[in-house]
């Protein structure tokens, strides 16, 4: 009895021994499991402060000035002006050169190390021509499509576009964004009168626009000049104003006499058609026709024959006797 006692208590010390060991094992992995979203959580904090450093030094550097590289610099594709006069550029290199960039170029921060200009092309190139390793930059946050709109709207505020200039890049703005006149005038803060002016004088030819700008014609004469269809007759009005000086009021006054005289010349090479409703005002057109004839001494006369469908008119005159 006492060897079966003892090997029963022995279990029992044993069986606890696994409990607390079970109890133990517990412990240990429900430990380890908090340790690990302890971990988790911290790890997970540490990346959210980390990126909410980075997005906070990247804010920090929205509208403040960085000396950029040039070749890290690239163009605008809605630019809306294409062509950059070669003096023009040369000329703000010279000032560049003497005083530096004394405008910063405005750009926006792309993939792979690259910026877009949003305003300064112009100041970027002749930066280039002057092999500048980098131009001061104010570096600010917006998309593609906002940077677009920007660059647009620059150039239409800029004094020194020209009227042909300015109604493209509204015409670019009306393009991109698939605005109507309306939308577009509201986006610039000005009339739509004011936008559908601009547009009307893209209708000129290229020549017509060359030969505005070299004679300094403004927009009024441009505009005044749309009355006339052809291309051709409004060159050839172009010079006119040009040889004459006139000022728009003139020009406009000319071209309305101008359009007015062809209107005559028109109407005077249309043939003139007569109708004539009653038979009636024929016959006594004849008969005046006669009277006169006869008055003037010559024996005439004139027999009329009506038929149902038809009208014959006789005249006969009769010759002198010879002597």
């Amino acid at each position: 009895m006492t060897g079966l006692f003892r090997n029963t208590k022995k279990e029992r010390e044993l069986e606890a021994e696994r409990s607390r060991l079970d109890r133990r094992s517990r412990e240990l992995d429900e430990r380890e499991n908090s340790l690990k979203a302890e971990k988790e959580l911290a790890r997970s904090e540490l990346e959210r402060a980390e990126q909410e450093r980075e997005e906070a030094a990247k804010r920090d550097q929205y509208g403040r000035i960085h000396n950029i590289p040039t070749e890290q610099i690239i163009p605008n594709p809605a630019q809306p002006r294409k062509q950059f006069e070669d003096d023009s550029i040369i000329r703000l290199a010279d000032s560049i050169r003497r005083c530096g960039i004394l405008q910063p170029l405005t750009v926006r921060r792309l993939d792979g190390g690259l910026y877009e200009i949003v305003a300064g092309e112009r100041r970027l190139r002749a930066a280039k021509l002057l092999r500048l390793p980098a131009v001061p930059c104010l570096l600010v946050d917006v998309d593609s499509k906002k940077s677009a709109e920007l660059a647009i709207i620059e150039n239409i505020q800029r004094e020194n576009l020209n009227i042909f200039e300015q109604a493209s890049s509204i015409a670019a703005l009306i393009d991109i964004y698939h605005l109507t006149q309306e939308e577009a005038a509201k986006q610039l803060s000005v009339s739509q009168s004011f936008v559908a002016n601009k547009l009307r004088i893209l209708r000129l030819t290229a020549p017509e626009r060359e030969k505005i700008l070299e004679n300094n014609l403004t927009e009024r004469h441009a505009r005044a000049l749309l009355k006339i269809d052809s291309p051709e007759q409004r060159l050839r009005i172009i010079d006119y104003i040009v040889k004459r000086g006139l000022n728009v009021a003139t020009t406009e006054s000319y071209i309305d006499r101008f359009l007015a005289e062809k209107e005559e010349e028109k109407s005077a090479k249309a043939p003139r058609r007569i109708i004539l409703k009653d038979i009636r005002i024929f016959y006594n057109t004849i008969d005046k026709a006669v009277d006169l004839v006869r008055q003037a001494g010559i024996d005439i006369e004139s027999e009329r024959d009506e038929g149902d469908d038809s009208a014959v008119v006789t005249i006969r005159i009769r010759k002198k006797a010879r002597v």
